[in-house]
């Protein structure tokens, strides 16, 4: 199965192993910058038909859109929690995934663990007014305490599969559950835990997550912030089943994602021992050894809690910037990676 998930699940051997032109050293990757002043951004997701990018400005406890390089509000009024250990981070919404190009929904962070709760909103037009975060389709759906499970709550990251939303929890820290919510008729109709990834990995908080080309759910095991080198990465299928568990040398997995043309994975790493190093990775075979996958560095970056492809292989990454302790103005950005997946040439 190693040989299956490490080749197959992360694309070819030739192509794993080869980093694409654009991607060829760390000294040719250019880092845009395409907005700044966000507190604590913390999720980004591609509108469909539109392209035009979507952002929880957690801190700010509000969604925004990117529009001409301006921020646009789009669902405001957000409750607000805390996440961290010195440092300290204000968080409301936290993952985002788009149903299509009016759907959205949106994991939640600001709520105490059990009140969490995941919604699904029909998004306003560009110049329309932002709409309240409580005008959801249909009811929000919460993860309470059930027998001695703990409640639910920061819902990090959000993937869709055949069977509904998989959503990554970080209420629980003795199980650390991916749960799955089902859609009807653009509302959310169940919302329950499904893969206790703590019991199958021995490593905590599940924090990242995309599907797999091949329909694999694959997850970043975040692990414990004061610990370095123990994050995960993690394939299952939809029935819930471990596939494969690979070490990846990373300290703090925040954010997966499979280039829209060639199928590579990419992955952030927040580095909480040592923000000014975390960054982009590039998940790679390595040659001859089936047994195991590496992590290659593309580029630096300070904070990096999220990222989200367009279709035409640019890649998005959330900087989360200084806290909102003090008087420090926030400083977060969205960053932009130009042509990091092109179409290959002929």
């Amino acid at each position: 199965m190693k040989k299956l998930l490490c080749i197959a699940g992360l694309v070819a051997m030739v192509s794993m192993c080869a980093l694409p032109t654009s991607t060829a050293a760390q000294d040719d990757i250019v880092v845009e910058t395409v907005v700044e002043g966000l507190n604590n951004p913390s999720g980004v997701a591609i509108q469909p038909e539109t392209g035009h990018v979507f952002v929880a400005d957690s801190g700010a406890l509000r969604v925004v859109r990117i529009v001409d390089g301006k921020v646009e509000p789009v669902i405001v009024e957000f409750s607000k929690d805390a996440y961290g250990k010195g440092p300290i981070y204000d968080i409301g919404p936290l993952g985002l995934l788009f149903l299509d190009k009016d759907t959205l929904v949106v994991g939640g962070g600001g709520e105490p663990d059990g009140e969490e709760m995941i919604r699904v909103y029909k998004v306003p037009a560009v110049g329309e007014d932002p709409i309240n975060a409580e005008k959801t389709e249909g009811e929000p759906k919460k993860l309470p305490a059930v027998g001695d499970i703990v409640g639910e709550g920061n819902f990090y990251g959000l993937a869709e599969g055949t069977k509904g939303v998989y959503v990554t929890c970080n209420g629980d820290d003795v199980k650390g559950w991916v749960s799955l919510a089902t859609i009807k008729d653009g509302k959310i109709d169940t919302f329950e835990r499904r893969i206790a990834t703590k019991e199958a990995t021995k490593v905590d908080a599940p924090v990242a997550i995309t599907m797999s080309p091949e329909g694999h759910i694959a997850v970043g095991q975040m692990g414990e912030i004061n610990e370095a080198a123990d994050s995960l990465l993690t394939f299952y299928n939809e029935d819930g089943k471990l596939l494969d568990n690979f070490k990846t040398g990373l300290n703090d997995i925040t954010g997966l994602a499979y280039g829209p043309n060639n199928g590579r994975l990419f992955a952030t790493d927040f580095n909480w021992l040592d923000t000014d190093n975390g960054g982009l990775y590039k998940i790679i075979a390595i040659k001859d050894d089936y047994e195991n996958c590496t992590a290659k560095e593309l580029v630096k970056l300070k904070k990096p809690t999220a990222l989200a492809f367009h279709p035409d292989g640019d890649l998005y990454i959330t900087l989360a910037g200084n806290t909102s302790e003090g008087s420090e103005k926030p400083d977060g950005k969205l960053v932009m990676i130009k042509g990091l997946d092109d179409k290959p040439s002929k």
